[in-house]
């Protein structure tokens, strides 16, 4: 290794430590995390992108969901870049633009129990000498 490759080994060396079988990572926001390669890290990306939370996130979120589950590899956000990028349910999917989405409505501002409804039900079977019920419900706080 070269002089500064030395330099940065040592440097960086303080932020990790064994702990058999696995190496951990210290980063800056002082969470430990697992350090991972090759086959694993792309299990863990195709949970994190596609799994059943993973709803197909861009890029950034897909790293995100990684870096919440504890994981790191120093390739982390290239690798996350090339596996969207080779994703055939993001490919056909597109772009959302503009004129994908929906209208925006205004809203009616309402305080508690200005919107509600009262409906009274029955006859039914007696019960406890109860035959009839009043239902009421506040439509905005539920």
């Amino acid at each position: 290794m070269s002089y500064q490759q030395k330099k940065k080994f040592f440097a960086d060396i303080k932020y990790y430590f064994w702990e058999d079988p696995y190496l951990f990572r210290v980063r800056a926001d002082q969470v430990i995390r697992r350090c991972v390669h090759g086959k694993e890290a792309m299990k863990i990306l195709e949970h994190c992108h596609s799994g059943p939370t993973g709803w197909h996130n861009v890029v950034a979120n897909t790293a995100r969901k990684v870096f919440e589950a504890c994981f790191y590899w120093p390739t982390l956000f290239k690798d996350a870049h090339n596996f969207v990028k080779s994703c055939d349910a993001c490919q056909r999917a597109g772009n959302i633009s503009r004129r994908d989405e929906m209208p925006q409505t205004i809203l009616q501002v309402c305080e508690i129990f200005d919107v509600y409804g009262i409906n009274f039900m029955g006859q039914f079977p007696n019960s406890h000498g109860n035959k009839y019920i009043l239902v009421a419900v506040d439509y905005v706080s539920k």
